[in-house]
């Protein structure tokens, strides 16, 4: 499965050019809330020639739901919506998650176009053609692999994000440096600010550190599920605080992921100490106000990771580092481990430990 075109060199022009080629006999575009009101206008000033029907969803993690889903098919249906119908996902991961499952599902597969608008989604949903949904409050356990026509990569609208959410899209870029190119780490690390202008000439070097990856292995048989440093934990953290009134961003619960995941690395003996001090000060210099995980949450975030993709005859499966810029993957870790990975975290990340 080839990864879709992704277009970073004029992609609203290159958009209006395909749409004059292509024949759709509809075109409807996904948006939320949020990108309904701050990135839709741009688009529909680069599409004059162009009726698009637009389909308006709630913004937050908590509505990428089978019944999200239903609303939007709803539409669809009553809009008479045929094969040859284009559907624009124009959002943050998940819009393009959710619209890619829809698109891939309506009338067994319309065609479908991402127009990712966070960081995250640029850098992460962009590439690769997973799509789908949670499912009985768990990530992405309802989906499919299919490749959009195209994903556009348009900057300026990162301009339309705080810098809780652009830091939240530059935790997977810090992974993918991390996982599988040291020189691609350092280069974020050293940066002094971080905004849209700064992280913008990075975009390309992280989409392409993924397709580089996902190309070699398509639907996650190997190689593939070392883009999951980060997640197991993460994950877990992701769906535990969703409960709460303290829900955490994506890239926030990667984060913390990220930093108990390289402990356990050096646990593992798969990296030194002095590489992870390198990795966790990386991270604190960056989202500097951590979480302290509490001791009595730690069964609830193992029942979420029971339920991990990646799992096998109920064994816990990490993807871990063994150097800055090279990870591995499906290795064995119980309980016990994990428990200790989270003490050494906590003590690192208490408001008592001097950075």
């Amino acid at each position: 499965m080839t990864n879709a075109p992704i277009i970073f060199e004029n992609p609203l022009r290159y958009l209006h050019d395909f749409l004059n080629r292509r024949d759709y006999s509809k075109i409807f575009v996904l948006v939320d809330e949020n990108t309904s009101q701050h990135c839709l206008p741009l688009l529909l000033e680069h599409l004059p020639d162009f009726s698009l029907q637009r389909i308006e969803i709630l913004a937050g993690e908590e509505f990428k739901t089978i019944e999200t889903v239903c609303r939007v098919w709803d539409f669809l249906s009553k809009s008479k919506a045929d094969r040859n119908a284009l559907l624009i996902n124009l959002g943050g991961g998940m819009v393009t998650d959710l619209g890619g499952f829809v698109a891939s599902t309506f009338k067994r597969g319309i065609d479908f176009i991402n127009i990712p608008t966070t960081l995250l989604a640029m850098v992460d949903a962009s590439a690769g053609g997973k799509n789908g949904v949670d499912f009985d409050g768990l990530k992405n356990q309802v989906g499919t692999f299919t490749q959009p026509e195209m994903v556009l990569i348009e900057p300026s609208f990162l301009f339309t994000l705080d810098q809780r959410q652009l830091l939240s899209g530059l935790a997977e870029m810090l992974k993918h440096g991390l996982i599988a190119d040291a020189h691609h780490w350092n280069n974020l690390i050293r940066l002094e600010v971080y905004n849209a202008e700064t992280l913008k000439k990075h975009i390309r070097d992280s989409v392409e550190i993924k397709l580089k990856i996902v190309e070699e292995d398509p639907h996650e048989k190997g190689l593939r599920k070392i883009l999951n440093f980060g997640h197991t934990v993460g994950h877990a953290i992701e769906s535990e605080f969703l409960q709460s009134s303290n829900a955490l961003l994506h890239g926030e619960a990667i984060v913390i992921g990220m930093m108990i995941e390289a402990v356990m690395s050096c646990q593992q003996n798969l990296i030194s100490d002095e590489e992870l001090k390198l990795i966790l000060d990386g991270f604190a210099k960056i989202y500097s106000h951590q979480s302290v995980l509490r001791e009595e949450d730690i069964p609830k975030f193992l029942r979420w990771m029971q339920h991990d993709k990646k799992n096998r005859l109920h064994e816990l499966r990490f993807s871990l580092l063994q150097k800055i810029g090279e990870a591995c993957f499906d290795v064995k870790a119980d309980e016990n481990m994990l428990r200790k990975a989270i003490t050494a975290y906590n003590a690192y990340v208490a408001p008592n430990h001097l950075h």
